[in-house]
């Protein structure tokens, strides 16, 4: 399954102001990464990857619609799946969007 295209341009709407903002084709998706570091994807397997402060995924997968990614079998604290019925309107969006774009503002940097 290719990723949402309008679900991206959502996306790209909401972040088009963040500094250090670039995109980059990820998990089968379209990554959103400030300072080198992911936030948020439109996901390839549908709506959104969100990475987060590992400390906040109990809580925040107990919010409907809202789960751990897993990869290769292995549930991952820190990186959600968030089903594009969670996000229906823009400060649905916003909000989750901003969840991950704070977190990987808290991440060093990373070198191109």
């Amino acid at each position: 399954m290719a990723y949402d295209e309008e679900l991206a341009d959502r996306l790209r709407e909401i972040l088009s102001q963040e500094r250090g903002l670039t995109e980059q084709r990820m998990f089968g998706g379209l990554a959103f990464l400030i300072g080198g570091n992911m936030a948020v994807a439109a996901s390839g397997q549908g709506g959104l990857l969100l990475r987060v402060d590992p400390a906040d995924t109990e809580a925040l997968v107990d919010e409907p619609l809202v789960g751990r990614f897993v990869m290769r079998g292995r549930a991952m604290d820190g990186w959600l799946r968030v089903d594009t019925a969670a996000v229906p309107n823009e400060p649905e969006l916003r909000r989750w969007a901003t969840l991950g774009v704070t977190y990987a503002r808290s991440l060093p940097a990373k070198r191109s």
